[in-house]
């Protein structure tokens, strides 16, 4: 389904202080945050806004509970934070809900240890704010958990986080960027880029043809092909990273109007949440090479899904609607994906600011962090609006 809203492409000159490329959710942010800081900026998008990653997560807006075992702490507070921002300033687009989470005799964590995690995670929540609570559930309620395998099970946590439609998410970034004075291209390819003494020359491809833009700053949110556009720009540098394809997959059946924290056989967690009358589970770690454009699930990753889920519904009827994946872009590694920071990564090579990794949750955080980066290259401008308290809408609204 398109998610064009309007004239595809908005752009009316040939010169802007900030040209982004990357139409998901860390490009939205970014033409969002520089156009609220007052800079004439330009978003280009090659597919569709929303169109790869950005359209493939497990659509949650959460703290990362499971990042609390790695020392991930300043992220999974700032998560919980734009988490709250995101309730606050998109109702229509993010909803908190109930996450189970049950553990069983050979769960890889006691009970003592995910009540320490619940506890930091309200804490960082603010004790006040009811979303911070959560609770153990009593074994006088196992048989109402929607035919959760009761099994050698030890103990049930209930907490909240938060879930949202990631794609129109993404478009509504993308409108709020554009009310804000944004112009947009797309569908657009960018081509290449070469730089001189006042900034950057870029070449990209639209409906019109090719057309050749001045810019200040070059911001590249590209995700999976983050490394392509830096050699489209003349450079022989590459970021160590490493693609990381997380597959989900839709079943016919909705389990439970509420979310499920399950740990899976290797000991990740696998989430199972409601989506739209079904349900979303997700997601797998597999390394990837090749052309992002054509990640695709592979049988062992939906058997993997699938036991999970029969191990804790035995009785859930397992008929796939739909399966899909994405990538995640990682630094590079011999560790398990699971251990390695998603904190995002910034490069600025003489104001092309290339930036991968981070979190759906926290891209109004990364796009604050971004425009550190955009202002050592530009001086201030007069702001027009703080990215902090400006609502989205659903982008259904404006149509």
């Amino acid at each position: 389904m398109s998610m064009h809203s309007g004239t595809a492409t908005t752009m009316t000159d040939s010169h802007y202080e900030v040209l982004v490329v990357g139409g998901g959710i860390h490009g939205a942010g970014a033409a969002q945050a520089c156009a609220a800081a007052g800079y004439r900026c330009l978003l280009v998008e090659q597919h569709d806004w929303g169109w790869a990653t950005s359209s493939r997560s497990s659509k949650l807006l959460h703290g990362g509970l499971r990042y609390l075992q790695t020392g991930q702490l300043k992220l999974v507070r700032e998560c919980l934070q734009e988490r709250e921002r995101l309730l606050r300033n998109a109702p229509e687009l993010a909803h908190s809900n109930w996450f189970y989470l049950p553990l069983y005799e050979d769960s890889n964590y006691p009970p003592w240890k995910i009540f320490a995690g619940l506890s930091l995670y309200r804490l960082f929540t603010g004790l006040a704010n009811p979303h911070g609570r959560f609770r153990i559930v009593p074994r006088s309620e196992w048989q109402h958990l929607h035919g959760l395998c009761t099994d050698r099970l030890r103990a049930v946590f209930a907490y909240q986080d938060a879930q949202t439609d990631d794609r129109l998410l993404t478009q509504a970034v993308k409108d709020s960027a554009v009310s804000l004075g944004c112009e947009t291209a797309c569908p657009a390819e960018f081509l290449a880029a070469t730089h001189s003494s006042d900034g950057w020359r870029v070449d990209i491809h639209d409906s019109s043809g090719i057309r050749t833009i001045n810019c200040s700053v070059l911001v590249n949110a590209s995700g999976p092909w983050v490394n392509d556009v830096i050699g489209r720009c003349g450079s022989r540098t590459s970021l160590p990273i490493e693609l990381v394809q997380g597959t989900h997959l839709v079943l016919q059946q909705q389990i439970s109007r509420e979310c499920f924290y399950l740990e899976a056989s290797d000991h990740r967690a696998v989430f199972v949440l409601p989506w739209h009358g079904r349900t979303l589970v997700g997601t797998t770690e597999t390394r990837y090479q090749g052309d992002p454009a054509a990640t695709q699930p592979t049988a062992a990753e939906l058997q993997y899904l699938l036991a999970t889920v029969r191990e804790h519904f035995p009785q859930a009827d397992l008929a796939i609607h739909e399966q899909f994946s994405g990538l995640r872009v990682l630094p590079a590694s011999t560790e398990r994906a699971f251990l390695r920071s998603r904190d995002t990564q910034f490069l600025d090579d003489r104001g092309l600011i290339s930036l991968y990794g981070g979190k759906l949750t926290a891209y109004r955080a990364t796009a604050e962090q971004l425009l550190g980066h955009v202002r050592r290259h530009l001086d201030a401008r007069t702001p027009i609006a703080d990215t902090r308290t400006l609502p989205l809408h659903h982008p259904a609204a404006d149509s």
